[in-house]
């Protein structure tokens, strides 16, 4: 019975995008919306229906778990898919021009791919060289914040003042300082990922016991092997929360950033389309955005738990 059980939870999915199909197929479209050119919802369904299932039956006892565990997820993902089609393209119950259909939405992604491939590029260079200098910068002063009485005294009501305002809110003042915009969109980018990430590795190192560096220092550890040994892998779980939120932070200001006459990058192309009403270029330049923002997070999370290992279950996002 249990058994039974398990495999109707995992064919859930398959049902659910069936069902999302079937709709597709036999109602029919509303005259307001233009028609696709092909049925990419269906193709789009097929191919994740396959590749779930190809996994379910290739995959280890613990891949077949994690299926399990996410199959009422993909389920309602399908069921989602359905409902937003019904009140689009179907029965037009949302505003035509603001909500295309998803056939729209998938085919501006197979037919625009190539220069959404382009801007793709263009933001990836500005938001990692933003991105890095940020997380670097951050982690150095905060560590300088946490560890230095001096520093401490003279950076830590500097970081107050100008860490809380908006990094946006330094275009005019950038636009001027910096030879490109290029520059001058990786610094906005830097300063987004700065603030959170000096302030909450200042804070983990606050927050270390004084018992840990009494029991080094009692081993005969000096001062630098104290900072590096001890403080800054105890405050590693509070560096990571820093560097999410930098992280997420960046992306906000990455679609203001790329509107200072940037002709490339994937807040432009929204910004762009926007203007241009083509609000299914505008979702799916969102698409592209949420699925790098996606990897970049995943790749952290990794990143985090391989470096953490000793650490598992104390950060919580």
């Amino acid at each position: 019975m249990v058994n039974k059980m398990k495999i109707f939870k995992l064919q859930l999915p398959l049902l659910s995008a069936l069902i999302t199909v079937l709709f597709e197929l036999l109602v029919p479209d509303s005259s307001l919306h233009k028609s696709a050119d092909h049925e990419y919802l269906v193709w789009f369904i097929v191919i994740l229906t396959t590749i779930y299932e190809i996994v379910l039956l290739v995959g280890s006892r613990n891949v077949r778990g994690v299926l399990l565990y996410k199959s009422a997820f993909y389920t309602a993902f399908f069921q989602v898919l359905n409902v937003f089609n019904l009140l689009t393209v179907k029965f037009a119950v949302l505003p035509v021009l603001y909500f295309p259909s998803l056939d729209r939405i998938f085919g501006v992604l197979i037919s625009d791919s190539a220069f959404l491939g382009q801007c793709l590029l263009y933001t990836l260079r500005i938001q990692l060289s933003g991105w890095l200098l940020g997380v670097a910068a951050g982690i150095c002063t905060g560590i300088a914040i946490g560890f230095s009485k001096r520093f401490r005294y003279w950076c830590q009501p500097l970081v107050r003042v100008l860490g809380p305002i908006p990094p946006t809110a330094w275009i005019p003042i950038v636009l001027v300082v910096f030879p490109s915009v290029i520059v001058a969109s990786s610094f906005l980018i830097a300063l987004a990922v700065w603030f959170p990430t000096t302030v909450l590795t200042s804070n983990g190192i606050a927050n270390i016991k004084n018992s840990y560096f009494e029991v080094a220092s009692t081993l005969g550890a000096g001062k630098t092997y104290s900072v590096f040994k001890v403080g800054i892998p105890a405050a590693m779980p509070f560096m990571f929360i820093g560097i999410f939120n930098g992280t997420c932070s960046s992306f906000i200001t990455l679609v203001t950033a790329e509107m200072l006459g940037a002709k490339y990058g994937i807040g432009w192309y929204i910004n762009w389309q926007k203007e241009m009403m083509s609000y299914a270029n505008v979702y799916a330049g969102l698409i592209v955005m949420s699925l790098v923002c996606f990897v970049v997070i995943s790749v952290l999370f990794k990143l985090r738990d391989r470096l953490l290992v000793w650490q598992k279950g104390v950060i919580k996002w």
